[in-house]
């Protein structure tokens, strides 16, 4: 056992060990659609109304970012948008800094918009988000003619020189990063010629539904996408779904818990993100798709699933970029798995909002599973959790991944640090605490 980590204050998650997963559960909007929604909305000609938007930290920065930059955004009801959209070329340069907290999505995105603009911008975050390499976005938009000024490590603030004038050119990713994606794809929206990216694996296509969703024509085949620029977007009315990532919690905590079955409703089931699904029923979870349907362009499903008996395996290589963002869950369904469960080729994991390889390995022993982390992946044996305090790191997917490990624990798990969940899972606890999972929260008085 390591020693306890030490509580550094904010909000403690206290769990009562034992219990199950039981009925209907909706949760929050999907973070990666609702960042792109709000994004190609205020881009977009005309009026943008927005269903199901995720008001998380993450996106809530978003929004605060453009209404920033003089677009009008109302909030009627919640989680409900209404974007009066400006144009490729309507934005107006901010009084100040834009502050994006913790959103890696965020900052990468902007990085790519705003590298077209007239106009000059600087792009901050918190301490976790300013440890965060960028030079996977900044190199190669300098190739395209953009001019960005980090710090001497790459990482933020950026300062995004504007009145560039951009170039449409072929990338070719080194890895796999539907953020890098992304950003290069909307700093082509400003480029003369073509953009045209290409990956080593398939990642979330969310940009290319969303563009195409807003009548910008994209090209995909080959593991190419490409667009031109001097396009135009057009405002309409968009459904987020529910996000799989926050869904990934209960479909584990369901999965490796005696008695449990869950139905988790209106899920985004997007082919680039079903990672999660794929490992889990390789394990042998019972995950079922009922009511397939669609919310614009993207796939949507109620997904059933009940307790099971999990195998471990070697996980498939090219699984690993459909999950990058479930494999804290997925670290904790391992340990509850018969056998040995292996990761490779993950090393994306280790410049997240934690490096969550080592913060998922130190947990996982400090609760008394044998978890051995390797450079680019993690190596874990089944066992049981003992309960004991663990640290998030302030790491929204630690936290709630530990938490849904206290249905098997002997003993009570308490987890320090977890104010970050506001950023993509605000009402967390709240759901956990209804579909059975015994959580309490107090104040750290460190």
């Amino acid at each position: 056992m390591t020693e306890a980590p030490i509580d550094s204050g904010g909000l403690v998650f206290q769990l009562i060990p034992g219990g199950c997963l039981q009925g209907r559960i909706r949760p929050p909007g999907d973070k990666s659609i609702s960042h792109r929604a709000l994004m190609f909305g205020a881009l977009a000609e005309g009026e943008t109304r927005i269903e199901g938007f995720l008001e998380g930290e993450d996106t809530l920065a978003t929004l605060a970012a453009f209404r920033a930059m003089g677009v009008e955004i109302g909030q009627p009801a919640a989680h409900e948008l209404v974007i009066q959209g400006v144009g490729l070329h309507g934005l107006k340069a901010p009084n100040e800094p834009l502050y994006l907290g913790n959103s890696g999505t965020a900052m990468r995105l902007l990085s790519g918009l705003l590298s077209g603009q007239t106009f000059d911008s600087v792009l901050t975050g918190d301490p976790s988000l300013s440890r965060r390499p960028m030079g996977r976005v900044t190199v190669p938009l300098a190739k395209m003619g953009a001019l960005i000024d980090s710090n001497e490590a790459g990482t933020p603030p950026l300062n995004i020189h504007g009145g560039r004038a951009l170039t449409g050119c072929r990338h070719r990713l080194l890895v796999a990063s539907a953020q890098v994606k992304s950003c290069l794809l909307l700093a082509g929206l400003y480029a003369t010629g073509q953009t045209s990216v290409q990956e080593p694996a398939v990642t979330r296509d969310h940009t290319e539904r969303m563009l195409q969703a807003f009548g910008y024509p994209v090209e995909v085949a080959d593991g190419h996408i490409s667009l031109q620029g001097g396009g135009r977007l057009r405002g309409g009315a968009l459904q987020v779904p529910a996000d799989i990532s926050s869904a990934a919690f209960f479909l584990v905590g369901a999965a490796i818990s005696a008695g449990s079955e869950l139905l988790i409703e209106n899920v985004g089931v997007n082919p680039s993100r079903l990672g999660v699904i794929h490992i889990l029923r390789l394990m042998g979870a019972e995950v079922e798709f009922r009511n397939p349907r669609e919310f614009g362009r993207e796939p949507v499903a109620d997904l059933h699933v009940k307790a099971s008996t999990l195998q471990g395996i070697r996980i498939p290589r090219e699984q690993v970029s459909l999950a990058i963002d479930e494999f804290p869950i997925i670290f904790i369904a391992a340990a509850c798995a018969e056998g040995e469960t292996v990761l490779e080729g993950a090393e994306e994991l280790r410049v997240k909002e934690s490096d969550r390889i080592a913060v998922m390995a130190e947990g996982l022993v400090e609760l008394g599973i044998s978890a051995q982390a390797t450079e680019d992946g993690m190596i874990i044996q089944s066992g049981a959790f003992s309960g004991g305090r663990v640290h998030s790191h302030g790491d929204h997917r630690i936290a709630m991944a530990f938490a849904m490990a206290a249905l098997v624990a002997k003993g009570p798990i308490v987890i320090d640090d977890c104010d970050n969940v506001a950023t993509s899972f605000p009402d967390f606890v709240k759901l956990a605490s209804a579909a059975g999972l015994r959580i309490n929260t107090k104040a750290s008085a460190g």
